[in-house]
């Protein structure tokens, strides 16, 4: 019987196994997974923290069971992949019942990415957190629930950082975001980051181009925490680091496969890397970046899903390709929409490309229907008017508008080609024009200008008509 052997059980591994299995349902599928969970929802991580997702079991895709007994698959939990040689064909394990050695016919490599931990002293304290596992995320939520932690220091302003104070105010906790960079939210521009930046000091206290020194123990038992900030002592109940993750490709670069200089490991697009019969997904993998046109490593949760099915339905004798990414992303910053797709205009900059930014602030709704609020639009594109991003925030409609310019990405489409699109309109959910449609179209009109990254700032919509 043939064998395939998955190392890691989030969403792309799991995903590879149960499309593996699909195709062959006679294979023998191992999954490997170094923590004590498997397929679930990492994103949903600050909700639960925060008590909006009551307990851990609701952020399961499945339980465990579904996958050994229904679907056949060996999930082993706490088992962690400590070699590969890709030669022998075999995997050297770590786990509760020791150590072995496991042959495979087909290896799937979805172990994700690991989360950056700045070289400060005293991280070890048993105060000190990261957000990217459920183990984790667990514990933390135990110490929250004991009404010990009345303050939190976050570092790290990027998505999770702000998504993590968010949570930690909802939880009742005085919360200070401490971040290296002059702004929040380094993968948006700046007139982007500046709403993002105004709606987080409006709920926690910020402080930009601020460095964590050190952590020490604040009463000598471990109940409390000593953060230097700056060169400055704070008394703390709570810190938690937020400063981002990196490929976690070890065990593949360690074996031989190509990689980028992030080393994040490259792909064909059937997934396959360089070592024969292996593949890799999910968030360790540089995927093709359809507006740069090449591998970049956009780590998101759509792409880790929809990659694993495509290495775990190859590796298992079947058919399948995955075409590549354009960066969509969202986050909710307390009662603000963030959204972007495709490059920022600092981002096309450093590839080279000559692009413009073109900023609109319209509505969410016709501006005579009540709740109506400012729906913030950035389109980057290029001198020929070809889309190269955007970006949108407000406080209803910005989200999901955000998939419209995603698929004009993967279309090809010019600033012209978004302002003909036929775009629903009803007072309750957009103005006649919707907020896309004013920017293509002021974009379109030569109003876009080129411009260093941030100095263009939103101007309001002149544009008429009945709305």
């Amino acid at each position: 019987m043939a064998r395939l052997v998955v190392i890691g059980g989030g969403a792309a591994g799991m995903s590879a196994a149960s499309a593996a299995r699909r195709v062959a349902p006679a294979l023998d599928a191992i999954v490997c997974e170094a923590g004590g969970f498997a397929a679930y929802g990492m994103c949903g991580i600050p909700y639960f923290l925060g008590g909006t997702v009551a307990d851990a079991e609701s952020l399961l895709a499945y339980p465990p069971a579904e996958f050994r007994e229904k679907r056949g698959i060996d999930l082993r939990l706490r088992t962690r992949v400590t070699r590969i040689d890709p030669e022998a064909r075999r995997v050297h394990l770590s786990g509760v019942g020791g150590s072995e050695t496991v042959g495979y016919d087909a290896l799937v490599v979805a172990s994700g990415a690991d989360p950056v931990r700045p070289p400060v002293p005293g991280l070890d304290h048993p105060r000190v957190f990261t957000i990217r596992s459920l183990d984790e995320a667990i514990e933390l939520r135990r110490l929250l629930d004991t009404g010990t932690v009345r303050r939190a220091i976050v570092v790290g302003a990027g998505y999770i950082g702000l998504e993590t104070a968010e949570a930690l105010v909802c939880a009742g906790i005085e919360v200070q975001v401490i971040e290296a960079l002059p702004r929040v939210l380094g993968n948006v521009d700046e007139p982007i980051a500046g709403l993002a930046q105004a709606e987080l000091e409006r709920h926690a206290g910020l402080r930009l181009g601020t460095r964590l020194d050190a952590v020490g123990d604040g009463d000598g038992s471990g109940g409390r925490v000593t953060a230097v900030v700056d060169g400055t002592e704070s008394r703390t109940d709570l810190v938690v680091i937020a400063t981002g993750v990196r490929p976690a490709a070890d065990l593949l670069i360690q074996a031989g496969a190509r990689h980028l200089p992030d080393r994040s490991v490259t792909v064909d697009a059937s997934m396959r890397t360089s070592l024969p019969d292996v593949f890799a997904a999910g968030d360790c993998v540089a995927l093709p970046h359809l507006v740069l046109g090449r591998p970049a490593w956009v780590p998101l949760g759509p792409a880790a899903n929809k990659t694993g099915r495509v290495a775990g339905t190859v590796a298992a004798g079947g058919a399948a390709s995955f075409p590549g990414v354009v960066g969509t992303a969202v986050v909710k910053v307390f009662d603000l929409e963030v959204a972007r797709t495709g490059l920022t205009l600092a981002e096309a900059q450093a590839a080279g490309l000559a692009a413009s930014a073109t900023d609109v602030v319209s509505r969410s709704r016709a501006k005579y229907y009540p709740g109506a609020s400012p729906v913030h639009v950035r389109l980057v594109h290029a001198p020929d008017g070809r889309l190269l991003g955007g970006q949108l925030a407000g406080r209803e409609g910005a989200a999901k508008r955000i998939d419209v310019l995603a698929t004009a990405l993967h279309a090809g489409l010019s600033v012209t080609d978004l302002a003909a699109l036929d775009l629903s309109y009803a007072p309750p959910f957009a103005p006649v024009y919707d907020p896309v449609l004013a920017a293509a179209i002021k974009a379109a009109s030569g109003a876009g200008r080129p411009a260093a990254s941030g100095a263009a700032r939103p101007a309001a919509s002149t544009l008429g008509g009945s709305s």
